[in-house]
């Protein structure tokens, strides 16, 4: 499992740089590019080094900064989607792997405290 959200969460970064790369080259869109190719291959980054956490405690602080970053990553598309800045079918599929990554790593996150706390 780690391995696959390993893989997961860069191939989510790759899609998130190529989604960000169709965005307009105006002001606004340059913000939300910016914006949204940092907090995406932080996921990434942020994942690989929660896979190395020495200790149960440090595993929840790592995993909690990847859930604070995918959550971002779901803002920033929700927000190319709102402001109809591209089309929602191609938003939609970066949509739902934000979304079902966010729920992953929350649900690690609650086990890993109740591990935690037993």
């Amino acid at each position: 499992m780690t391995n696959d959200l390993k893989y997961r969460t860069k191939i989510f970064a790759h899609n998130a740089i190529k989604l960000a790369s169709k965005l307009p080259n105006d002001y606004l869109s340059i913000h939300i590019k910016k914006q949204l190719i940092r907090c995406s291959t932080s996921v990434a980054a942020n994942y690989r080094a929660t896979c190395l956490a020495q200790s149960k405690k440090s595993f929840v602080s790592k995993i909690s900064i990847v859930i604070e970053e995918v959550d971002e990553s779901l803002f920033w598309i929700e927000f190319i989607k709102d402001e109809k800045l591209l089309s929602p079918d191609l938003c939609k599929s970066m949509l739902k792997e934000a979304d079902e990554l966010t729920r992953i790593f929350i649900s690690s996150r609650k086990t890993a405290n109740l591990n935690l706390n037993n």
